[in-house]
């Protein structure tokens, strides 16, 4: 092909490389084919060149390598559009999981720079009707060698540029397993979520149970679901799995299947795990699939909707890619509870609950008692303002004057309660209304625990996250839990509902599937000070963290 300004008396039968104007014939646009009329028209406006390209002996126009290349390429549930300026689409006839047969891909890439193919991505969800492949011939024209070489190596592969695997209709089973504080809505929400995943790809949940989280009992309900006819049988577990030889993976064992594959390098959704029961295909669900942001598990369920295999060096080969978190192009059409993206770290607030009268303290603000030389409550400010959280926010009421002169060089932001009579719950509601929408955890601490340090605040909040289902993240010393409690914003339904002096501690024991401890080897995070010998007690033995 020649490309260059051309006279107007040689370029009859030239492409145009730019729109020109053309008088009467208007404005002429790109990869118009030049003819006698057009050149007079042109000519009439006092132009007396055009920039053009003129084909040679080889040379296939745009629109028919476009169209010639495309047609091999197409595979089962695709068709071939019709090429035009230079591009020929390849679309899907169903809803299902793309391959993409990538080595050809590069291969026909690599002939020349005038022919490209862009593709969906290989495993991709694809809709009825979607794009999966655009063949465009950068203008004007393609050399016919190149074009057939293309050609050859689609028709010699044994295996098509691109197919889809539409969605089918399979019988699946839930099992929900459960402990002592398991709370039934825990269960529904979870059972809602995945309902939603599986319409979203033709199926529905068709089978249910609940069980005790026990061996013997998910060994049961898992031979039950398969003698029903399941092909796929999906377990949320009470408790998150940890290790090959946990209850879940022990219970599948104990039906007489078989464990593929533990651990997932995409996150969310490390800890799925894969096993089989003869033709039966058993997932033990990671806790992110509770919630509806995409996670690994979308993944493998598309996978195996779509009547694809999945082995454990497939689960193995996800790891490029599998950071979903740090994907903001990947569409999140599923909507969480607060709306928050996942595509960032999720932004943590310190709540400083400092409203109450301390009327076990007798007549002194136990908030202002010296310990170290500082007033109590100045020591749990600094250990927040030092943690890595983003926000403090201070929540005062009895005496509150005296309060913030603790913290005045600080520069704390802070807001009245005027209900703090009625208990520490007005405090925490209060709090949670100004945080809620703005940040994503909000990490409750008490005023009159003076030795909680930064690094046990920052070890909380790295604990935190919802997806991975941390919703609730908790400080333990051997097992005993205590304070401060990190609550995902996701539950400021649940907090509005909180009354009196309690606090958190309901919310807490109703979500415990969402709750993670993190051991903290210390007596302060059961150090609040309530009287005035549990004062004099701990300032005479503080103690301090490592």
């Amino acid at each position: 092909m020649k490309f260059g300004r051309l006279s107007l008396k040689g370029a009859d039968g030239a492409i145009l490389a730019h729109a020109v104007e053309a008088g009467s014939l208007g404005l002429l646009k790109k990869g118009h084919l030049l003819d006698q009329e057009a050149l007079e028209a042109i000519a009439a406006t006092g132009q007396t060149t055009v920039l053009a390209a003129v084909l040679e002996d080889g040379d296939i126009i745009e629109d028919e390598a476009a169209g010639a290349i495309a047609a091999p390429m197409a595979g089962q549930q695709t068709e071939m559009s019709p090429p035009f300026t230079g591009r020929s689409n390849l679309l899907s006839n169903a809803s299902g999981v793309a391959r993409i047969n990538r080595k050809l891909l590069n291969k026909i890439n690599r002939i020349d720079p005038s022919i490209t193919v862009a593709t969906v991505r290989d495993f991709e969800k694809v809709e009825h009707g979607q794009m999966l492949a655009t063949i465009k011939i950068i203008p004007f024209s393609a050399e016919r060698c190149h074009v057939e070489e293309a050609i050859s190596l689609c028709t010699s592969d044994p295996l098509p540029m691109l197919e889809v695997h539409p969605f089918t209709k399979q019988t699946i089973g839930v099992i929900s397993t459960t402990l002592p504080a398991t709370p039934e809505k825990i269960i529904r929400k979870s059972e809602r979520v995945l309902e939603d995943r599986l319409i979203a790809l033709g199926n529905r949940i068709d089978r249910r149970k609940t069980v005790s989280h026990r061996e013997e009992d998910l060994a049961d309900a898992i031979k039950d679901l398969k003698k029903a006819g399941c092909d796929l049988v999906l377990i949320f577990g009470a408790s998150a799995i940890t290790d090959q030889r946990d209850i879940i993976p022990t219970a599948i064992l104990a039906a007489g299947g078989s464990l593929e594959h533990f651990g997932m390098p995409v996150d969310p959704g490390n800890l799925l795990l894969l096993g089989h029961l003869d033709e039966t295909t058993v997932i033990g669900l990671p806790g992110c699939t509770r919630s509806p942001k995409l996670n690994g598990f979308d993944w493998i369920l598309e996978r195996l909707l779509a009547g694809l295999n999945v082995t454990a060096d497939d689960i193995m080969g996800m790891g490029e890619g599998g950071l979903l978190k740090e994907i903001p192009s990947r569409p999140q059409p599923r909507a969480g509870k607060t709306g928050k993206s996942s595509m960032r770290k999720p932004k943590i607030a310190v709540l400083l609950l400092a409203a109450g009268q301390s009327r076990r303290m007798g007549r002194d603000n136990k908030l202002l008692a010296l310990v170290d030389g500082k007033p109590m409550v100045r020591h749990v400010a600094e250990q927040a303002l030092a943690s890595h959280a983003d926000h403090l926010l201070m929540v005062t009421g009895h005496e509150a004057d005296e309060v913030l002169k603790t913290v005045w060089d600080l520069d704390v932001p802070s807001v009245d309660n005027p209900d703090y009579t009625d208990g520490l719950s007005t405090s925490l509601k209060l709090g949670f209304r100004v945080l809620q929408d703005t940040y994503d955890g909000i990490l409750v601490c008490l005023g009159d625990m003076p030795f909680v340090t930064a690094d046990t605040l920052n070890r909380l909040i790295e604990a935190f996250d919802p997806e991975e289902g941390r919703s609730i993240i908790v400080p333990t010393t051997e097992g005993k839990r205590g304070n401060p409690a990190l609550l995902s914003a996701q539950f400021k339904d649940e907090v509005r509902e909180i009354s009196g002096d309690m606090g958190a501690k309901a919310l807490i024991s109703e979500n415990e599937t969402v709750t993670y401890g993190v051991e903290i080897d210390s007596p302060s995070i059961f150090a609040d000070i309530d009287t005035p010998e549990i004062l004099a007690k701990i300032t005479s033995q503080t103690k301090t963290e490592s």
